[in-house]
């Protein structure tokens, strides 16, 4: 789909993006290795990665789901030693949970199968289409971290 910055409303420009954007990250997850872990399994397990140790609750929060569900989710991540729990430093009823180093290598092997896939994807473009992606991948950066 073409879209005209000139020619197109704020409305139809969201649409645009949203469905682009969704359509790119279905492909991305297609991408990934196969294995075992569930697109859900790995969710959590990169919020781990990325925010660090976190407790159930605020995993759950991260990703948006009821913690009975969490619960599932990091019982099958901590059974293939992807998560580890630890005591919290401060609460006796709570435990932190982390990715392992087993857990990080999943990660960084899921992250470098879909940049693969995406580097061929861009190799097949023109300079300026490239460039255009650049400018445009730092513009939605900057909408990410402003959410």
């Amino acid at each position: 789909m073409m879209v005209r910055a000139s020619k197109i409303t704020g409305a139809q420009l969201a649409a645009a993006l949203r469905d682009s954007i969704t359509r790119l990250n279905r492909r991305l997850r297609q991408a990934r290795p196969i294995g075992d872990l569930t697109i859900t399994q790995l969710s959590a397990l990169t919020s781990l990665e990325l925010n660090g140790a976190l407790t159930p609750r605020e995993l759950a929060d991260a990703e948006r789901v009821q913690p009975p569900t969490l619960t599932k989710i990091v019982a099958k991540l901590e059974e293939r030693g992807l998560v580890q729990r630890t005591p919290h430093p401060t609460d006796g009823r709570q435990v932190i949970l982390a990715a392992t180093e087993s857990g990080r290598a999943v990660i960084v092997e899921h992250r470098r199968a879909r940049d693969e896939w995406l580097a061929r994807q861009l190799a097949a473009l023109t300079p300026e289409e490239r460039e255009t992606l650049g400018k445009a991948a730092e513009i939605l950066g900057r909408i990410g971290r402003n959410a």
